[in-house]
């Protein structure tokens, strides 16, 4: 620590170089602890021991739908406490820029779902409702919407009656208590029962249910129970925790550990470039005065570690500021997510990982410029050869 002045007096010797460079690591950490955070969130959560509430879908995909006859089976499973059920519908309003999520439910769904806040008289007019329908408060504000009106969805998959036209009428609208939930406000619930009997394609099929357990009762042997019910059957399933279950819904759309491989590899690489460049002419230029400090008496070495020091004091500066950055931002786009993606906050493996990654960068774009220095003849130096 005893140099650390000339290390710091090195790096900001060309003030606007350093910082247009500290700027571009600062980034390049700033997206990496987002996409980390995604990595770590995708990862985990797949077991469900002291899980509230699990989801039952096919073990093959969770486009594959389950006959509604599983229901009452897994009812009478020990330990299960209640069990809902639900299927995917993905209807557009008016026009396809206008998409939300929407299910056909069963009528008791909300009732695993108590911090779905709803008026009590708003449920009991859905529940009595056959066409009825019960939003988000955020997806209600989105349009306009208000108790009572018609919301035509168009149907993408299931059509009724040999047509696309699905008319719902609005019977109520929940709020979510957690603030950092307000997502999970952009869907719309209606009838299975009522999409059962209108669709043109399936009949008495589901596409999962959610279970969950009495109070002590083992949610592992609860799932395993469960899924032994469809082994060796064309419907077989996979029970698993909600938040396993929410992030296989997303994986469906797209390969996300591939997707933030090939990403941070991109940023990565074009960090170590710019970097590298950036160590290489800042050394190129003080080469009289590396060569003034062998002079005074600085050994071979200690050059070498100067300039080491200087390249790995520059990354971990901006790796820091970046890293910092990203654990404000991370759960601000976990609670967009709609509880999709549970993002509480960068995780200490993506800490560790990123230092990590700030050392290796730090002595692999300085290794050049170092062993140059340490190289250094003084007599050539000085002479300007």
């Amino acid at each position: 620590m005893k140099y650390f002045h000339l290390v710091w007096a090195a790096l900001v010797r060309s003030k606007t170089r350093t910082l247009l460079t500290l700027m571009s690591v600062v980034a390049a950490f700033l997206l990496f602890g987002m996409l980390d955070s995604v990595r770590v969130a995708f990862n985990s959560g797949g077991d469900v021991a002291g899980a509230n509430r699990m989801v039952t879908m096919s073990r093959l995909s969770i486009t594959q739908m389950l006959p509604y006859s599983l229901v009452e089976q897994v009812r009478a499973v020990p330990g299960v406490d209640k069990v809902a059920y639900a299927a995917w519908f993905g209807g557009i309003y008016r026009d396809p820029k206008n998409f939300f999520p929407n299910f056909s439910v069963s009528p008791d769904f909300l009732d695993l779902y108590p911090e779905y806040q709803i008026p009590t008289g708003q449920l009991r007019a859905w529940q009595a409702d056959r066409r009825g329908a019960i939003v988000g408060d955020t997806l209600a504000r989105r349009f306009g919407w208000k108790i009572g009106d018609t919301i035509p969805l168009q149907a993408t998959i299931f059509p009724t009656h040999g047509s696309n036209d699905w008319p719902f009428t609005l019977r109520g609208i929940y709020k979510v208590s957690d603030s950092k939930r307000k997502g999970e406000e952009m869907a719309l619930y209606f009838h299975w029962t009522y999409f059962d009997e209108a669709n043109d394609y399936v009949k008495s099929r589901i596409g999962w249910l959610v279970v969950k357990p009495k109070p002590g009762a083992s949610s592992d042997r609860i799932a395993q129970a469960i899924d032994r019910l469809s082994e060796n059957s064309d419907h077989e399933t996979k029970t698993q925790s909600e938040q396993a279950f929410n992030q296989a819904f997303v994986k469906q759309f797209a390969d996300i550990g591939l997707i933030v491989t090939a990403i941070m590899g991109a940023v990565f690489f074009t960090l170590l470039l710019l970097t590298g460049n950036t160590m290489a002419q800042a050394v190129r230029e003080r080469i009289p005065e590396l060569a003034v400090l062998k002079t005074i008496g600085f050994s071979n070495r200690s050059v070498l570690w100067l300039v080491l020091a200087e390249s790995v004091l520059l990354v971990v500066l901006g790796g820091v500021l970046g890293l910092a950055i990203a654990a404000v931002i991370v759960p601000i786009v976990g609670a967009a997510s709609g509880g999709m993606v549970q993002l509480p906050g960068l995780m200490p493996e993506t800490w560790w990982l990123g230092l990590l990654l700030m050392l290796a960068i730090g002595v692999v774009v300085g290794a050049l410029p170092a062993l140059r220095g340490m190289r250094l003849n003084i007599v050539d130096a000085l002479a300007g050869r």
